[in-house]
């Protein structure tokens, strides 16, 4: 076969590569999973199953306008518990999960796309409480409420702290409450947000111990690409101030 021949040929294959690509990144479209985190994530009807626009939020809002500026396909589904949902994106190709915290032992499991929002980790106590705390040594003696699978509940574990973990962290506000726990570790301003909705006032913020930011967590098998248009949509996004705006308009 001519050297020409050969020329042609590779030439045809590079074009067909290409076309191919083009039709992969064109129909591409990532499952998007989310929980009830209000108020970044949360079904209209407060119920732990949504899809679509049953879903709105801080994030939800956000990650709507990312993927459309981006031009990347999507659907977006809300499901519990969230140990599950935060599996299936590790595990799946094409998946996703939002929002969730960038910690060093995270890192290496997803690519990620961020930040969207703040989420400070802190201690609520009671109004009426006489706790004080120093540091996070100082919580050792007390009952701690998390929530479980939570970035936090893992964090105060590998800390020898032992918390009392619930299936829905809005569970710890009326534990709080009723004395169940002495302490609650929560996001700011998920906690306060959380204990509105459960009309449960005047707790007070006895120690601050992490800033954490949030982010949309992809499978590791999500092209580079996607992850990329992504990222570049959030930042003009946020250069814009439309991030801001989202975040206004629900705190």
């Amino acid at each position: 076969m001519s050297k020409r021949l050969l020329l042609a040929l590779a030439g045809t294959l590079m074009v067909l590569a290409g076309a191919a690509r083009a039709e992969v990144d064109e129909n591409y479209s990532v499952v998007l999973l989310t929980e009830n985190f209000p108020p970044y994530n949360m079904s209209i009807n407060g119920k732990n199953f949504a899809q679509e626009d049953n879903i709105d939020g801080i994030a939800v809002d956000i990650v709507r306008e990312m993927f459309k500026r981006a031009g990347v396909k999507y659907s977006l589904t809300l499901r519990f518990p969230w140990d599950r949902i935060y599996k299936l994106a590790m595990d799946k190709p094409g998946y996703g999960v939002f929002v969730t915290a960038r910690l060093p032992e995270r890192e290496q499991s997803f690519k990620w796309v961020g930040p969207i929002g703040p989420d400070d980790w802190i201690m609520l106590a009671r109004g009426d409480s006489q706790i004080t705390l120093g540091s996070l040594d100082d919580a050792r003696k007390y009952k701690v409420g998390a929530y479980k699978g939570d970035a936090i509940a893992e964090y105060l574990t590998q800390q020898k702290l032992e918390p009392l973990t619930a299936l829905r962290d809005q569970e710890n506000a009326r534990k709080l409450e009723k004395g169940q726990i002495d302490l609650w570790a929560t996001g700011d301003p998920a906690g306060r947000y959380l204990a509105k909705q459960e009309g449960v006032g005047g707790l007070k913020t006895v120690l601050r111990f992490n800033q954490a930011e949030l982010y949309l967590a992809l499978n590791k098998e999500v092209p580079d690409e996607v992850v990329s248009k992504l990222q570049t949509a959030l930042d003009q996004m946020r250069t814009e101030g439309y991030v801001d705006e989202i975040l206004n308009s629900y705190l």
